[in-house]
């Protein structure tokens, strides 16, 4: 029989439980409008004790945008198994996953976060902690793309079309947020699509891009995400 008595937890157990709380109601709304207060009502504490944990809001929403991005991160990691098509478009998948959960906290963390009244100081910091948030979140997507062709060494080319992807990945994302007039699905398949297409047009013009390109299809199924873009390009030949 439950004794009603709530259980203490230690400081780090409730430093996570504050910044899942924060990041759970920052995932429905802008940051911006989230106060401690509702997060201390979520937490099941007051606003007093969620004071003694962060100093602030902003340390906070600091803290679970680290998370955020930690859990982002962690969506290109990706088993070396099958053909890259089908592997990027499970990557894809769990890609847009998050940005389907977590749109308003997606939007800040790749925007820099919301606009937080602070000492200029203190609110530059803020921006520098983001933009590392960020750009640990890219390096992981190039690192792992790069694993998964094999390669460690890329070629100028293969660094510029990689990291010009992550880009349009982050911006179509963002995009289809707001309003998401385009079907979700159709827009994994089509930033796949995207990768090998980027591939292809470097490839005319370097020797180094071809055989990159060769290895990515030459495993690849006529059904797979990389041959339905040849279907269609071909469809579209007078």
């Amino acid at each position: 029989m439950s004794t009603g008595v709530r259980r203490r937890m230690g400081v780090q157990e409730r430093r996570q439980q504050l910044i899942g709380v924060a990041l759970e109601l920052f995932s429905r709304r802008s940051p911006d409008d989230v106060s401690i207060d509702e997060i201390a009502s979520a937490a099941g504490i007051s606003r007093p004790l969620v004071y003694h944990y962060f100093p602030g809001k902003l340390s906070l929403y600091e803290a679970a945008l680290k998370r955020a991005a930690e859990d982002l991160a962690s969506r290109f990691a990706e088993p070396q198994e099958g053909p890259p098509g089908a592997r990027l478009l499970r990557v894809m998948r769990r890609y847009f996953d998050f940005v389907d959960e977590h749109g308003p906290g997606f939007s800040a963390l790749m925007r820099g976060g919301p606009a937080v009244s602070v000492g200029g100081a203190h609110s530059m910091a803020h921006a520098s902690a983001t933009n590392a948030l960020v750009d640990s979140v890219r390096q992981a997507a190039y690192d792992q793309i790069l694993s998964h062709l094999n390669v460690t060494d890329p070629p100028a080319r293969l660094e510029l079309v990689v990291r010009s992807w992550i880009s349009l990945a982050e911006s179509t994302a963002l995009i289809w947020l707001d309003g998401r007039r385009i079907p979700r699905a159709e827009l994994e398949v089509q930033l796949v699509h995207d990768f090998a297409a980027l591939a292809a047009v470097s490839a005319a013009y370097d020797e180094e891009m071809a055989a990159v390109l060769r290895t990515m299809v030459e495993d690849e199924p006529a059904d797979g995400p990389f041959g339905d873009l040849v279907g269609r390009l071909i469809a579209l030949a007078p």
